[in-house]
């Protein structure tokens, strides 16, 4: 007897298709877990797209913790690209640690980016952030280098549009190096290292942000280089080329004034000789002119020979007269 596989087939990937489109099976698990859900909203779900066994099992969980919450709105939150599950899981733990959240305000901190339920945890269980080293200067010049953890607890309330972890951690950092920078010596510091964080939480470094600090505590505190005797000697360093570099600029001026000098003396050295040359040519006019004799041209080289004698005597080792 041959069976007709055909419309065998056809009945089969029709079943198949029904039981897609209906979970008659999650439907009855609903019913029996006290979730009210119709077959028919089942089916509305596949065809938007929305998976109802996430939405069932969510409902279903919410529902055994005592929390009103419609297939709807889960279903609203998954179209809006939210984390159901995450939410679900949020408002029970809120709810069992007495921590007023709402639907609403869970879904619109997931939406936002935020770990709801992370961020409950946090709430319920303070987590420390410990920051990086920051240095910073006392007046007298010494530098340290701090490092503090900070222990924060999560504020429901400012999760949506606070700020987070690494505002924290800028605020703490400038307010070590303000309360450093306070100190008139690093040994006041060292001595009370309880200073830094009481000035620190003065300055409520948590407004604004989506903590609430409870405590910051100085880790350890490092002395690190002398700044200011470093500062001292950059600086004494840059006065003393200076310094050369006005004495270089008085040398030179002092050469080109020898040179200067020089020059104008040998000019002087030239008037000289040609004011020399004309000496034979006023001798000879004044032979000419009868004005000089030949006596008083003899006893006039006398005199000039006994000049250069004496001169040679004075000084034997300059050169010889002309």
């Amino acid at each position: 007897m041959d069976f007709p596989i055909l419309p065998i087939a056809v009945a089969a990937i029709v079943l198949l298709v029904l039981l897609y489109f209906f979970p008659i099976n999650l439907w009855i698990t609903a019913i029996f877990s006290g979730v009210r859900i119709s077959l028919l909203q089942l089916v509305f779900m596949r065809v938007r797209k929305v998976p109802p066994s996430l939405i069932v099992n969510s409902l279903i969980t919410s529902s055994k913790a005592g929390l009103q919450i419609t297939a709807n709105e889960l279903e609203t939150h998954y179209l809006a690209g939210g984390n159901v599950p995450s939410v679900i899981k949020a408002l029970i733990s809120a709810d069992k640690a007495n921590i007023p959240l709402d639907f609403k305000q869970a879904t619109a901190i997931d939406l936002a980016g935020r770990d709801v339920f992370e961020a409950v945890t946090t709430s319920v269980n303070p987590k420390v952030i410990n920051t990086p080293n920051v240095a910073a200067v006392a007046q007298d010049g010494i530098q340290l280098i701090a490092k503090a953890r900070v222990t924060v607890r999560a504020n429901i309330t400012q999760l949506v549009g606070g700020a987070g972890e690494e505002t924290i951690l800028a605020r703490v950092g400038e307010g070590i190096v303000t309360s450093i920078g306070s100190s008139l010596s690093h040994k006041e510091v060292l001595e009370n290292p309880d200073k830094i964080s009481k000035l620190v939480l003065q300055k409520g470094l948590d407004a604004g942000t989506a903590f609430e600090i409870l405590s910051i505590d100085i880790a350890d505190v490092d002395i690190g280089e002398n700044i200011g005797a470093k500062l001292q000697t950059d600086q004494a360093s840059a006065d003393l080329k200076v310094a050369e570099a006005r004495a270089e600029e008085r040398r030179a001026m002092a050469v080109a004034m020898e040179q200067e000098y020089r020059a104008k003396t040998q000019e002087a050295k030239a008037r000289v000789v040609d004011a020399e040359a004309e000496i034979p040519k006023a001798m000879a006019e004044a032979f000419r002119s009868g004005n000089l004799g030949i006596m008083d041209y003899y006893k006039m080289r006398n005199i000039q020979s006994d000049t250069d004698m004496r001169d040679s005597i004075a000084n034997p080792d300059g050169p010889k007269p002309s």
